[in-house]
């Protein structure tokens, strides 16, 4: 049984993360931090993570920036694995978190869903064969209203792993409003749109001629990113330190 600390537990990923656990015969939750500690839980939970006094075998981290040094501190000086899923990290602190993992396992990927995971994968594969037999690679990611930045981080992930796969030689393109040109066969297309509650939506377009291909993912819940969570973290209990992400968890 994986003993998990879920960092920003009384979070609404956290209290998800809470849920998924519960079901998981293979996984339980000893403890929880969280700055809010008016939920109840049926584990501790600590207001800062220095004060938690139960050893878990992993943490999954849902809190917020500002928090992840102390986490990382944490994991440091008790040799604790630790899938981190907090976002907006400036590049200090995502220096700090590769320091980590020179001491303790660290878990920390663009997205932690499992379908995107293996898209990634899918992606690669497919712009070594198309792009090169003259198909454009055009991406349309959609998100509800509410989110700030755009192309979504899993979109230019997707598109890194695509133009990794192509030896980087793909200029991306975000607008076309203000050039009139025709399309540059060493460019990729990214557009974003933002309507609604629309957890996510991706879709990747191999255009070629007298042919189109598409890949899509739609996420309907967040809970993909909470069980996505879960299996990083029955993965990373009692791996040696070092970097990983999904790919190592559905074994790409």
């Amino acid at each position: 049984m994986v003993k998990v600390l879920i960092h920003g537990c009384n979070g609404r990923m956290g209290q998800m993360v809470t849920g998924l656990i519960r079901e998981d015969e293979q996984a339980e939750v000893v403890a929880g931090v969280d700055t809010f500690t008016a939920t109840e839980n049926t584990y501790p939970v600590f207001e800062n993570i220095q004060l938690c006094d139960v050893k878990p075998d992993v943490v999954i981290d849902f809190s917020n920036a500002a928090a992840v040094e102390g986490l990382l501190d944490y994991c440091t000086a008790n040799q604790v694995p630790v899938v981190l899923c907090t976002t907006g990290l400036s590049k200090e602190q995502l220096g700090k978190v590769q320091e980590t993992s020179g001491e303790t396992a660290v878990l920390k990927s663009a997205n932690m869903s499992m379908g995107i995971n293996l898209l990634l994968k899918m992606l690669k594969d497919a712009a070594r064969i198309l792009a090169p037999a003259g198909y454009d690679i055009e991406l349309v990611e959609r998100h509800h209203n509410q989110k700030l930045d755009a192309p979504s981080g899993t979109a230019m992930a997707l598109a890194d792993s695509m133009n990794d796969a192509l030896n980087h030689e793909y200029t991306y393109v975000y607008d076309r409003s203000q050039v009139r040109r025709k399309r540059d066969k060493k460019e990729m297309g990214i557009s974003a749109v933002r309507g609604g509650t629309i957890v996510g939506d991706h879709e990747v377009i191999f255009a070629g001629p007298d042919e189109v291909i598409e890949f899509k993912h739609t996420a309907y819940s967040r809970s993909v990113f909470g069980k996505g969570a879960v299996e990083a973290a029955k993965f990373l209990a009692g791996k040696p330190a070092g970097m990983y992400d999904m790919s190592d968890v559905i074994q790409l």
